[in-house]
Protein backbone atom coordinates (compact mmCIF):
# COMPACT_ATOMS: atom_id res chain seq x y z
CA UNK A 1 0.00 0.00 0.00
CA UNK A 2 1.31 3.43 -0.93
CA UNK A 3 1.51 6.51 1.29
CA UNK A 4 1.86 9.86 -0.46
CA UNK A 5 3.33 12.56 1.79
CA UNK A 6 2.56 16.02 0.41
CA UNK A 7 5.54 18.33 0.80
CA UNK A 8 5.21 20.81 -2.04
CA UNK A 9 3.88 23.88 -0.24
CA UNK A 10 5.79 26.98 0.83
CA UNK A 11 5.04 26.76 4.54
CA UNK A 12 5.34 30.53 4.77
CA UNK A 13 3.39 30.86 8.05
CA UNK A 14 6.26 29.34 10.02
CA UNK A 15 8.87 31.59 8.44
CA UNK A 16 11.71 29.06 8.68
CA UNK A 17 12.21 28.10 5.05
CA UNK A 18 10.84 24.90 3.54
CA UNK A 19 8.61 23.47 6.23
CA UNK A 20 9.35 19.74 5.74
CA UNK A 21 13.03 20.40 6.50
CA UNK A 22 12.46 22.33 9.72
CA UNK A 23 14.35 20.29 12.29
CA UNK A 24 12.94 18.88 15.49
CA UNK A 25 15.75 17.72 17.77
CA UNK A 26 18.11 17.65 14.81
CA UNK A 27 15.80 15.64 12.53
CA UNK A 28 13.80 17.14 9.63
CA UNK A 29 10.08 17.16 10.38
CA UNK A 30 9.28 15.08 7.31
CA UNK A 31 11.55 12.28 8.52
CA UNK A 32 9.22 11.58 11.45
CA UNK A 33 6.25 11.21 9.10
CA UNK A 34 8.20 8.98 6.70
CA UNK A 35 9.35 6.75 9.57
CA UNK A 36 5.77 6.37 10.82
CA UNK A 37 4.54 5.10 7.46
CA UNK A 38 7.64 2.96 6.91
CA UNK A 39 7.15 1.30 10.30
CA UNK A 40 3.56 0.49 9.31
CA UNK A 41 4.86 -1.33 6.22
CA UNK A 42 3.73 1.18 3.60
CA UNK A 43 5.55 2.23 0.43
CA UNK A 44 6.19 5.91 1.00
CA UNK A 45 6.55 8.51 -1.76
CA UNK A 46 7.09 12.20 -1.04
CA UNK A 47 5.17 14.49 -3.42
CA UNK A 48 7.10 17.70 -4.06
CA UNK A 49 6.79 20.76 -6.28
CA UNK A 50 9.16 23.33 -7.74
CA UNK A 51 8.47 25.43 -4.64
CA UNK A 52 10.48 23.01 -2.49
CA UNK A 53 13.87 22.50 -4.18
CA UNK A 54 15.74 21.91 -0.91
CA UNK A 55 13.30 19.19 0.13
CA UNK A 56 13.84 17.67 -3.31
CA UNK A 57 17.61 17.67 -2.73
CA UNK A 58 17.13 16.16 0.72
CA UNK A 59 15.00 13.33 -0.69
CA UNK A 60 17.61 12.61 -3.35
CA UNK A 61 20.48 12.65 -0.84
CA UNK A 62 18.66 10.26 1.49
CA UNK A 63 17.30 7.94 -1.22
CA UNK A 64 13.71 8.80 -0.33
CA UNK A 65 11.29 7.98 -3.19
CA UNK A 66 9.75 11.18 -4.47
CA UNK A 67 7.71 12.69 -7.28
CA UNK A 68 7.73 16.33 -8.35
CA UNK A 69 4.25 17.57 -9.22
CA UNK A 70 3.25 20.80 -10.95
CA UNK A 71 2.32 22.45 -7.66
CA UNK A 72 -1.19 23.42 -8.72
CA UNK A 73 -2.74 22.59 -5.35
CA UNK A 74 -2.98 19.91 -2.70
CA UNK A 75 -5.76 17.86 -4.31
CA UNK A 76 -4.42 18.42 -7.82
CA UNK A 77 -0.93 17.25 -6.86
CA UNK A 78 -2.33 14.10 -5.27
CA UNK A 79 -4.26 13.27 -8.44
CA UNK A 80 -1.21 13.96 -10.60
CA UNK A 81 1.02 11.73 -8.47
CA UNK A 82 -1.51 8.89 -8.34
CA UNK A 83 -1.73 8.89 -12.14
CA UNK A 84 2.01 9.23 -12.70
CA UNK A 85 2.78 6.40 -10.27
CA UNK A 86 -0.08 4.32 -11.70
CA UNK A 87 -1.58 3.62 -8.28
CA UNK A 88 -4.84 1.76 -8.83
CA UNK A 89 -5.53 0.62 -5.26
CA UNK A 90 -6.26 2.28 -1.89
CA UNK A 91 -3.53 4.59 -0.60
CA UNK A 92 -2.82 6.93 2.28
CA UNK A 93 -2.28 10.64 1.75
CA UNK A 94 -0.72 12.78 4.46
CA UNK A 95 0.59 16.23 5.15
CA UNK A 96 4.27 16.49 6.08
CA UNK A 97 3.80 18.52 9.27
CA UNK A 98 2.33 16.02 11.73
CA UNK A 99 5.62 14.76 13.22
CA UNK A 100 3.95 13.07 16.20
CA UNK A 101 2.27 10.57 13.87
CA UNK A 102 3.04 6.96 14.83
CA UNK A 103 2.50 3.46 13.49
CA UNK A 104 -0.50 2.65 15.72
CA UNK A 105 -2.51 5.61 14.38
CA UNK A 106 -1.90 4.49 10.80
CA UNK A 107 -2.88 0.92 11.61
CA UNK A 108 -6.04 2.08 13.39
CA UNK A 109 -7.12 4.17 10.40
CA UNK A 110 -6.42 1.33 7.98
CA UNK A 111 -8.48 -1.10 10.07
CA UNK A 112 -11.38 1.38 10.24
CA UNK A 113 -11.14 1.90 6.49
CA UNK A 114 -11.35 -1.83 5.77
CA UNK A 115 -14.26 -2.19 8.20
CA UNK A 116 -16.18 0.67 6.57
CA UNK A 117 -16.31 -0.92 3.12
CA UNK A 118 -16.27 2.55 1.54
CA UNK A 119 -14.02 4.07 -1.10
CA UNK A 120 -12.31 6.63 1.12
CA UNK A 121 -11.66 7.63 4.71
CA UNK A 122 -10.94 11.04 6.17
CA UNK A 123 -9.53 11.55 9.66
CA UNK A 124 -10.67 14.42 11.87
CA UNK A 125 -9.81 15.69 15.33
CA UNK A 126 -12.07 17.65 17.69
CA UNK A 127 -11.63 21.39 17.25
CA UNK A 128 -11.33 21.89 21.00
CA UNK A 129 -8.45 19.42 21.19
CA UNK A 130 -6.64 21.06 18.28
CA UNK A 131 -6.90 24.47 19.93
CA UNK A 132 -5.79 23.09 23.30
CA UNK A 133 -2.66 21.81 21.57
CA UNK A 134 -1.93 25.21 20.07
CA UNK A 135 -3.01 24.51 16.49
CA UNK A 136 -4.58 27.25 14.39
CA UNK A 137 -7.87 25.92 13.09
CA UNK A 138 -8.72 27.23 9.62
CA UNK A 139 -11.56 24.88 8.65
CA UNK A 140 -14.13 22.94 10.65
CA UNK A 141 -17.10 20.73 9.93
CA UNK A 142 -19.53 18.85 12.12
CA UNK A 143 -18.62 15.16 12.22
CA UNK A 144 -20.83 12.83 14.26
CA UNK A 145 -22.15 15.84 16.13
CA UNK A 146 -18.68 17.16 17.00
CA UNK A 147 -17.09 20.31 15.61
CA UNK A 148 -13.91 18.94 14.08
CA UNK A 149 -11.01 19.86 11.82
CA UNK A 150 -9.07 17.74 9.31
CA UNK A 151 -6.11 15.85 10.74
CA UNK A 152 -4.29 15.84 7.40
CA UNK A 153 -4.25 12.08 6.88
CA UNK A 154 -6.69 10.25 4.60
CA UNK A 155 -7.21 7.10 2.57
CA UNK A 156 -8.48 7.21 -1.01
CA UNK A 157 -8.88 4.80 -3.93
CA UNK A 158 -6.32 5.36 -6.66
CA UNK A 159 -8.48 3.84 -9.37
CA UNK A 160 -11.26 6.34 -8.55
CA UNK A 161 -9.05 9.42 -8.43
CA UNK A 162 -11.15 11.29 -11.02
CA UNK A 163 -14.50 10.23 -9.55
CA UNK A 164 -16.49 11.07 -6.41
CA UNK A 165 -15.58 8.61 -3.65
CA UNK A 166 -17.94 7.43 -0.95
CA UNK A 167 -16.22 8.46 2.27
CA UNK A 168 -16.35 7.49 5.90
CA UNK A 169 -15.37 10.17 8.42
CA UNK A 170 -13.49 9.17 11.54
CA UNK A 171 -12.81 11.30 14.61
CA UNK A 172 -9.68 10.47 16.59
CA UNK A 173 -9.27 12.47 19.78
CA UNK A 174 -5.53 11.85 19.76
CA UNK A 175 -3.25 14.77 20.68
CA UNK A 176 -0.53 13.40 18.40
CA UNK A 177 -2.65 14.42 15.42
CA UNK A 178 -3.36 17.84 16.87
CA UNK A 179 0.26 19.01 16.69
CA UNK A 180 0.15 20.48 13.20
CA UNK A 181 3.19 22.74 13.04
CA UNK A 182 2.09 26.21 11.93
CA UNK A 183 3.65 28.39 14.63
CA UNK A 184 7.01 28.59 16.36
CA UNK A 185 5.26 28.04 19.68
CA UNK A 186 3.82 24.75 18.41
CA UNK A 187 7.25 23.82 17.05
CA UNK A 188 8.92 24.37 20.43
CA UNK A 189 6.23 22.34 22.18
CA UNK A 190 6.54 19.42 19.76
CA UNK A 191 10.32 19.47 20.14
CA UNK A 192 9.89 18.75 23.85
CA UNK A 193 7.35 15.98 23.17
CA UNK A 194 9.49 14.21 20.58
CA UNK A 195 12.62 14.57 22.70
CA UNK A 196 10.82 12.73 25.51
CA UNK A 197 9.56 10.09 23.07
CA UNK A 198 13.05 9.46 21.69
CA UNK A 199 14.41 9.08 25.23
CA UNK A 200 11.60 6.63 25.98
CA UNK A 201 12.35 4.56 22.88
CA UNK A 202 16.06 4.51 23.63
CA UNK A 203 15.32 3.37 27.17
CA UNK A 204 13.20 0.49 25.87
CA UNK A 205 16.04 -0.63 23.60
CA UNK A 206 18.58 -0.79 26.42
CA UNK A 207 19.21 -4.32 27.80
Amino acid sequence: MFALILAGGLGSRLGLGEKPLVTINGIPMIRYVIEAFDSAGLETVVVLSRKTPYTHNWCRAHAVPHYTAEGRGYVEDIAEAVKALEIDCPLFTSVADIPCLEKDIIETLHALYLKSGRDALSCWIPKDLAEECGSRVAHTETVDGVEACPAGINIICGNLIDSPQEETRVILADPRLAYNINTREALDFVRSILHARRNRDEGLRRP
